[in-house]
C-alpha cells in the first residue's frame, strides 16, 4: 500500500501542473523566511482569483478560438455588481452586526455578482460574438480579436459614462478576528475569497471532466465537426461556455471586491496576469491553469515586496 502511494505521489510529481505546484510552494517558503509568511497569504489569495479569470480566459479561447480581451472588463461588471448589492446589506449589518445577514450578506452580493456576469456573457454571445461568427467564416481570430478589444473599449467607457469613474469599493465583507493558521493572521475576507475560488475551481474541473455537458464542451473544443456528427448541440455548448467563462471572471471581480474596488479599468491588471497565466499553462488545461495562476501570483508578490 505504502508503495503504491509513494508511485502514484511520484507520477503526480512528474506532471507539469505538479511540478508547477511543488516549484511555486519552495520558492514562497524560501521567500517567505527573508519576508514574513505573508508573502504566501497574498500569493494564496491572489492565485486563487487569478485561477478564476484565467481558467475562463483558456475556455474561450479552447472552445471559440476567441482570444478574449474583453475578459477583464466582465471583472468589473462583477466588482460594480456586488458593490451595488452589498451596500445597502452592509448598512443592515452596520444596524445589526449579530444578524444571519451578516453570515450570508457577502455571499449574496457574490452570487449576484456570478449571474450577471453569466448573463452578459449571454447577451454578449448573442448580440456580438454570435452574428459575427455567422458571418465571419475567414480570419476569424483577427476579427474576434478586434471585436473584442472593441467591446471592452464600449464597456469601460459605458461604466464611466454610467457610474463615473470614481473608486467604489469595501473595508470588507465578513467583519471580526481574522483566522489564525500556525501563528499568521489572515482577514476573513482573504481567507473566504480562497475558500470560494478553491471550491468554485474544483466544481469547474469536475463539471468539465465528469459530467455530459462538461464532455461536450470539451469535444466541442477539439473537433467541433465531430462533435455536430455525434448529435451535440453546437449553439447550446457554445452560449454555455461564453457565459461560464463570463461567470467565471465575475465571481472573481465580487469576491475581491475588497481588494480590487471597482472603476472602469479595474479588470485590466487581472486580464493580463490571466494571459500571461494561459500562455504559460497552455490551453484546455484547467488544472495547469490553476498551477500557472499560483506561479504567476508569487512572481507577483515577489515583485511587490523587493
Amino acid at each position: 500500500m505504502l508503495t503504491r502511494t509513494v508511485s502514484n505521489f511520484l507520477n503526480w510529481v512528474k506532471t507539469a501542473a505538479g511540478l508547477s505546484i511543488m516549484t511555486t510552494i519552495l520558492v514562497a517558503v524560501l521567500a517567505s523566511i527573508h519576508t514574513g509568511p505573508y508573502l504566501i497569504v497574498n500569493t494564496i489569495v491572489t492565485g486563487g482569483m487569478l485561477a478564476l479569470v484565467a481558467t475562463g480566459l483558456t475556455l474561450m479561447l479552447g472552445v471559440l478560438n476567441i482570444a478574449m480581451f474583453a475578459h477583464g472588463e466582465f471583472f468589473m461588471i462583477g466588482s460594480l455588481t456586488a458593490y451595488y448589492v452589498f451596500t445597502p446589506i452592509s448598512n443592515y449589518i452596520s444596524e445589526n452586526p449579530e444578524s444571519f445577514v451578516a453570515v450570508i450578506g457577502p455571499l449574496i452580493a457574490i452570487v449576484c455578482a456570478t449571474i450577471v456576469g453569466a448573463l452578459s456573457g449571454i447577451v454578449a454571445e448573442k448580440l456580438v460574438f454570435g452574428p459575427l461568427r455567422k458571418r465571419s467564416t475567414d480570419n476569424w481570430v483577427m476579427n474576434s480579436f478586434l471585436l473584442t478589444v472593441g467591446l471592452s473599449v464600449l464597456l469601460i467607457n459605458l461604466h464611466q459614462l454610467i457610474f463615473g469613474a470614481e473608486f467604489k469599493g469595501i473595508v470588507g465583507y465578513w467583519s471580526g478576528m481574522p483566522v489564525s493558521i500556525a501563528d499568521v493572521f489572515i482577514s476573513r475576507d482573504r481567507a473566504m475569497a480562497f475558500v470560494i475560488s478553491a471550491v468554485i475551481v474544483a466544481l469547474f474541473w469536475f463539471f468539465m471532466t465528469y459530467t455530459r455537458t462538461g464532455m461536450s464542451i470539451r469535444a466541442v473544443s477539439q473537433d467541433i465537426t465531430g462533435a455536430q456528427i455525434v448529435g451535440i448541440d453546437i449553439e447550446k455548448i457554445v452560449l454555455l461556455t461564453v457565459s461560464l467563462s463570463c461567470a467565471l471572471a465575475a465571481v472573481a471581480g465580487g469576491s475581491l471586491l475588497f481588494m480590487y474596488p471597482s472603476y472602469p479599468t479595474v479588470g485590466l491588471e487581472p486580464l493580463y496576469l490571466a494571459w500571461f497565466v494561459v500562455i504559460l499553462s497552455g490551453l484546455g488545461n484547467i488544472l495547469g491553469a490553476v498551477a500557472g495562476a499560483f506561479m504567476v501570483a508569487l512572481l507577483k508578490a515577489i515583485t511587490v515586496e523587493y
